[in-house]
C-alpha cells in the first residue's frame, strides 16, 4: 500500500531554505526518483536507476548530520520513492509478475534514505516508520529468497524498536510490528537452519504479545508451521522437538482463549487449538505411542465434539498399532455411516487398514470395502487406490504372504460390482489404470516364477479390457501372457488355446513364436521347424525371431529345431538386411551345435564350405570383421576344420577327413592386413593331410582315382611341396629351427607325390628326381627312405630303381651313425637282394656284391649283434643259389655262391653243424670235379 506523503508547514518552508553541498544531491536523487515514477510497468526495470540512487545516498551519507529542514526533505524523498514502488508492486502483481531483485533493491534505498534522516522534528514516531520499512523491505528480500539481506532489514528494524520500551507502547500498529519483526527474524533464521535462534526469537515474541488475542494466534500459528515442518521430515530424532513446539502451539491458544474478547477471536483460537491437537496425536503415533494418540482423539471428541475425517483415521491407525483390530474395524465402519467423511478420507482409512491388518486380515479387510460398495457410492478412482494398497503390497513378493495378498486382490477385482465400477467412458482412465496395475503385479510374480498367481492375475486383468475394434492388440496381448503363463506350468494344452485366440484376434509374429515354444516343448521337432518356416511368412517378421528360435531350441535340447532356424536365418543375410548378429556368428553357432552330437561330420562340412564361399563372396573382412576379431573367427574356422580332419581320420572317414583339411587349408590361406602371425605351415601341413586323406580314401574303398583326380591332388602337394622349401614356411638352412615333426611332413609330401606320380606313365625320372631331391635334403630320415624303398618295391606301381636307390641310401645312413640298427639293416638287405634278384638274376653281379657287402658289415661284429636268423637266411640263400649254376654246368657262378655261403655260415653262431656239410660238400665237389673234369655235380642244399 502507499505511504501519505509528509504534508507540513514546516516541510513547505524546508523546500525554500534547501541550499549548500547536499542539494545537487538531493536533486540526483528527486530526478531518479522521477524517472522511476514515469516507468512502465511492462518494462524491465533498468539497473542503473537503483546504482544512481544508491551512489546519491553514499554521497549524501557522506555530508552528515543534517539540520532539521534537509531531513524533512529526505523524508519525502524517502516515501515518493517507496510509494512508486508500491505502484509498480501493484501493477506487477496485477500483471502477474513477480517483484524483482532490482525492485528490492529500490526498497531497500528507500529504507535506508529515511534511517539517515531517522532524528527528524515534527513528525510522530519516526523510528518506528522507518522500522516499518525495513520490516517491509525484508519481507521482499525474503520472498526473494535473500535471506541474508533479509535479516539485515529486519535486525535494523528491531534495533529502531528496541529504543522504545515495550510498555510504552500503546498503538495497536506499532504493537503489531514488534511482534511481526521477531515472528519474520525466526522464520529467517528457520530458513538459514539456525534453529536455535529461530526458537529464541519465538520465546522473545512472548513478551510482545500485549494481552492482544489476535497476537496468541500469530505466534501460536508460527510455533505450529515450525513443529509440522520437522514432523514432515519423518525423522524420528525430530518428532520430539516437533511436539515440544506444538505443545507450545496449544499453550498460547489456551492462553489466548482465556483472553479473548469476541466470538470470531475464540473460534479461531479454537481451530487453531483443535488442529494443534491433531497435529500433536500424528507425531504420537509417529513415535508408536498409540495409546497418547487416542487420548488427543478423545479430548477432541469429549470436549467440542470435533469431527474432522481425520480423527477417524488418527483412531484407526492406533487401534492397529495396538493390534486391536476390532476397534480399528469400528472406526472404519463407523467412518461408513458419518456421512460426512468424505470419500477419499475413509478410502485413505480401508488403505491403511490393509497395510496394518496384513496377510491375516486381508479377508476382512476385503469384506470391508465390499461392504462400502453397498452402502455408499464409490468412485472408480477411490475403487482403485484400495485395490492399488493390496496390489501395491503383494506385486514381486516370493513369500506366501504375498501370494495370499494377490489371491485376495484378484478376487477384489473379479467381483462384479467392482468391475461395473469402471465400466463406461467416464472411467476409462480409471479402467486403463487398474489395467495396467493389475498387468504390472503379474508381471512381477512372473518374473518371480510365480507363475499360477501370474497367470490368475493376467486373467483378470482382462476383465478391464473393452471388446472392442480399439482394444483388440491388447485383448491378444493378454491371451499371449496368459499363454507363457501356462508354459511356464507346463500346461501345453491351454497354453495352445490362449495363443490360438490370440492368432485370431492378432495374428503376428509373436503369436507364431509362442505356437513355436509349445512345439518345442512337446518336442514336436516336425511341426517346430515347420512353425520356423511359417514364422517368416508373417508380416511383422524380423531376422532376430529366428535368432530367439535357435536360443530356445537349444535350450530345448532341440538340436535340429536349432539347426533349422539358424540355417532360415543364413538365408537373409545376401540380401543386405539389417541382422541380429554378424553371419560369421551363425556359422560358428550352427558348426558348435552340430558338434554336440555325433554323426553330423557330413552338415559341418557342408556350414563350413558354405562359410567359405562367403568369404570369396563378400570379402574376409565383411565376413569375418576386421582387426583381433576377424583373426579370432578366420582361425576358429581354420582350426575346427583341421580338428574335425583329424577326427575323421582317426575314425578312418577319409573321404570327409580330406575335403576338411583341404578347407583347413583355404582358410589359413586368408590373410588379413593386420597379420603378423604366418599360417603358411599351417596351410602346408593341411594340404599334406588332405593328400594322404585322399590316398588313404582310395585305398580304403579299393577304388582308383581318376586321372583328373590325380592331377589336382598332384596340385595340391606341389603346393605344399613350394611352401616347404620357402623360408617363410621352414627354415632348412638352420637346423636347430627344425623340428621332427616338419621332418615328418616333408617325407609326407616326398611320400605323397611319389605315391601320385606312380599313377601317370612316364613319371619315372621324376621319382627318381624327388626322392634323389629328398635324400639330400637335411630332413632326411633313414627310417623315411627306408619307407620309399619298400613302398617302390612292392605293388603294382613299385620302381625297382626307385626302390634300390632308397633302399641303398638308407643303408649308408644307417651304417654311418655309430650304433647302427641291425635290424634294419638286416631288412634292408634282404629287400635289396629280392628287388635284384627279381629285376635282375641271380647270376647278376649285383646281387652277390648284396652278400659280399653284407659279409663285410658282419665282420668285426660281437656275437649276436648283427640279427642271428637273418644271418642264417643270407647264409643259406647264398648256399642254395649255387645249386643252378650247377645243374646249368655254371661252375664258376656256383663256386662263388657256395664260397659266399661258406664264408657267411663262419660269421653265424649256431650253424657249426651245417658249416661242416658244407665243407665236407665242398671238398667232396672238388675231388669228383677233378676226376670227372666238366662232369654233372649236384650238390647238396642245406635247408
Amino acid at each position: 500500500m502507499r505511504i501519505a506523503e509528509i504534508s507540513s508547514p514546516e516541510l513547505r518552508r524546508s523546500h525554500d531554505q534547501e541550499s549548500g553541498p547536499h542539494s545537487h544531491t538531493l536533486s540526483q536523487i528527486e530526478s531518479s526518483i522521477k524517472q522511476l515514477e514515469l516507468h512502465s510497468p511492462s518494462t524491465i526495470l533498468p539497473e542503473a536507476l537503483s546504482s544512481d540512487l544508491r551512489s546519491a545516498l553514499t554521497q549524501l551519507t557522506q555530508l552528515a548530520p543534517f539540520p532539521n529542514s534537509v531531513c524533512l526533505s529526505i523524508w519525502k524523498l524517502s516515501y515518493r520513492l517507496w510509494n512508486a514502488c508500491v505502484d509498480l508492486s501493484n501493477a506487477f502483481a496485477a500483471s502477474g509478475i513477480k517483484s524483482s531483485e532490482e525492485h528490492a533493491k529500490l526498497r531497500q534505498v528507500s529504507a535506508d534514505l529515511l534511517f539517515l534522516a531517522a532524528d527528524v522534528v515534527g513528525i510522530p514516531s519516526p523510528a518506528f516508520k522507518c522500522a516499518s520499512f525495513f520490516y517491509k523491505t525484508g519481507l521482499v528480500w525474503h520472498d526473494l529468497n535473500k535471506f541474508d539481506l533479509a535479516s539485515s532489514c529486519f535486525e535494523k528494524a528491531t534495533d529502531l524498536v528496541s529504543k522504545v520500551e515495550i510498555s510504552s507502547i500503546s498503538d495497536n500498529d506499532e504493537r503489531k510490528l514488534v511482534l511481526n519483526l521477531n515472528l519474520a527474524r525466526s522464520r529467517t533464521a528457520w530458513e538459514v537452519s539456525d534453529r536455535n535462534l529461530s526458537i529464541m526469537l519465538l520465546s522473545r515474541s512472548k513478551n510482545a504479545l500485549f494481552g492482544i488475542s489476535e497476537n496468541y494466534k500469530a505466534l501460536a500459528s508460527q510455533y505450529l508451521m515450525f513443529g509440522k515442518v520437522i514432523l514432515s521430515k519423518n525423522e524420528v530424532s525430530g518428532v520430539n522437538e516437533a511436539l515440544k513446539l506444538m505443545n507450545e502451539a496449544l499453550e498460547l491458544c489456551e492462553k489466548g482463549l482465556r483472553i479473548a474478547k469476541t466470538t470470531e477471536e475464540t473460534l479461531a483460537l479454537k481451530d487453531l487449538r483443535a488442529k494443534a491437537l491433531r497435529f500433536i496425536a500424528a507425531a504420537h503415533l509417529q513415535r508408536d505411542e498409540f495409546d497418547n494418540v487416542l487420548k488427543c482423539v478423545r479430548v477432541l471428541r469429549d470436549g467440542g465434539g470435533d469431527q474432522h475425517p481425520s480423527l477417524s483415521v488418527l483412531a484407526m491407525k492406533a487401534w492397529l498399532g495396538l493390534a486391536r483390530y476390532g476397534e480399528a474395524e469400528k472406526e472404519l465402519k463407523g467412518m461408513v455411516i458419518n456421512k460426512g467423511i468424505p470419500e477419499g478420507v475413509w478410502v485413505s482409512a480401508v488403505e491403511s487398514f490393509f497395510q496394518a491388518a496384513g496377510t491375516a486380515g486381508a479377508d476382512t479387510a476385503k469384506s470391508v470395502f465390499l461392504g462400502l460398495l453397498g452402502r455408499c457410492h464409490v468412485s472408480a478412482g477411490s475403487a482403485f487406490r484400495v485395490v492399488n494398497r493390496v496390489v501395491g503390497d503383494s506385486g514381486g513378493g516370493s513369500g506366501e504372504g504375498s501370494r495370499v495378498r494377490a489371491k485376495v486382490a484378484a478376487e477384489l477385482v473379479s467381483d462384479e460390482r467392482v468391475v461395473a465400477l469402471f465400466a463406461g467412458e467416464e472411467a476409462s482412465k480409471e479402467r486403463t489404470a487398474i489395467h495396467a496395475l493389475l498387468w504390472n503385479c503379474a508381471a512381477e510374480h512372473f518374473r518371480s516364477k510365480d507363475f499360477q498367481i501370474s497367470a490368475e492375475l493376467f486373467e483378470k486383468s482382462m476383465l478391464y479390457v473393452p471388446y472392442d475394434l480399439e482394444n483388440r492388440m491388447l485383448r491378444a496381448k493378454g491371451f499371449r501372457v496368459l499363454c507363457l503363463c501356462h508354459l511356464g506350468l507346463s500346461q501345453l494344452d491351454q497354453a495352445e488355446e490362449y495363443i490360438t485366440e490370440a492368432e485370431k484376434l492378432q495374428p503376428d509374429i509373436a503369436s507364431a513364436f509362442l505356437k513355436f515354444k509349445i512345439y518345442l516343448q512337446r518336442k514336436d521337432h516336425c511341426n517346430a521347424i515347420a512353425q520356423v518356416q511359417a514364422m517368416t511368412s508373417c508380416l511383422d517378421f524380423s531376422p532376430d525371431f529366428l535368432s530367439l528360435s535357435a536360443h530356445e531350441a537349444v535350450a530345448c535340447q532341440s538340436l535340429p529345431v536349432a539347426v533349422a532356424s539358424l540355417s532360415h536365418l543364413l538365408n537373409f543375410y545376401s540380401l543386405g538386411k539389417p541382422m541380429p548378429a554378424m553371419e560369421v556368428v551363425v556359422f560358428r553357432t550352427l558348426v558348435t551345435i552340430l558338434t554336440k552330437e555325433t554323426g553330423h561330420a557330413s552338415d559341418i562340412l557342408q556350414y563350413i564350405k558354405r562359410a567359405l564361399d562367403r568369404v570369396s563372396e563378400i570379402g574376409a573382412d565383411c565376413f569375418f570383421g576386421i582387426g583381433e576379431v576377424g583373426k579370432r573367427e578366420k582361425n576358429w574356422f581354420a582350426v575346427n576344420a583341421w580338428n574335425f580332419g583329424v577326427q575323421m581320420g582317426k575314425e578312418k572317414s577319409y573321404g570327409i577327413s580330406a575335403q576338411f583339411f583341404r578347407l583347413a587349408s583355404e582358410f589359413y590361406s586368408i590373410k588379413f592386413d593386420a597379420d603378423i602371425e604366418d599360417y603358411n605351415l599351417m596351410v602346408c601341413k593341411s594340404l599334406l593331410l588332405c593328400v594322404s586323406a585322399i590316398i588313404a580314401d582310395e585305398k580304403q574303398t579299393n577304388s582308383t582315382l581318376l586321372e583328373t583326380e590325380v592331377k589336382a591332388a598332384i596340385e595340391l602337394s606341389d603346393r605344399a611341396g613350394k611352401i616347404l622349401l620357402s623360408s617363410s614356411a621352414i627354415s632348412l638352412q638352420d637346423e636347430h629351427k627344425e623340428t621332427s615333426t616338419e621332418s615328418d611332413f616333408i617325407f609326407m609330401h616326398t611320400w605323397s607325390a611319389y605315391d601320385l606320380y606312380s599313377r601317370l606313365s612316364d613319371m619315372g625320372q621324376k621319382q627318381m628326381l624327388l626322392i634323389k631331391s629328398f635324400a639330400s635334403s637335411k630332413s632326411c630320415n633313414p627310417l623315411h627312405l627306408l619307407q620309399i624303398g619298400l613302398d617302390a618295391s612292392q605293388g603294382p606301381r613299385s620302381n625297382p630303381e626307385v626302390a634300390g636307390f632308397a633302399l641303398n641310401s638308407c643303408l649308408s645312413a644307417l651304417l654311418a651313425s655309430p650304433s647302427p640298427d641291425y635290424q634294419y639293416v638286416a631288412l634292408i638287405l634282404r629287400k635289396l637282394i629280392s628287388v635284384s634278384t627279381i629285376f635282375k638274376g641271380d647270376t647278376d653281379d649285383a646281387v652277390i656284391s648284396i652278400y659280399k657287402q653284407a659279409y663285410r658289415i658282419m665282420v668285426g661284429l660281437k656275437e649276436g649283434e648283427y640279427p642271428t636268423e637273418e644271418a642264417k637266411w643270407l647264409s643259406m640263400t647264398a648256399w642254395n643259389r649255387a645249386a643252378l649254376p650247377l645243374r646249368l654246368g655254371q661252375t664258376e657262378v656256383a663256386e662263388k655262391w657256395m664260397n659266399i655261403g661258406l664264408e657267411l655260415a663262419k660269421k653265424v653262431p649256431g650253424m657249426q653243424t651245417y658249416m661242416s656239410c658244407m665243407e665236407d660238400f665242398v671238398s667232396g665237389y672238388e675231388k669228383k670235379f677233378r676226376e670227372l673234369g666238366n662232369g654233372e655235380n649236384r650238390p647238396i642244399m642245406v635247408s
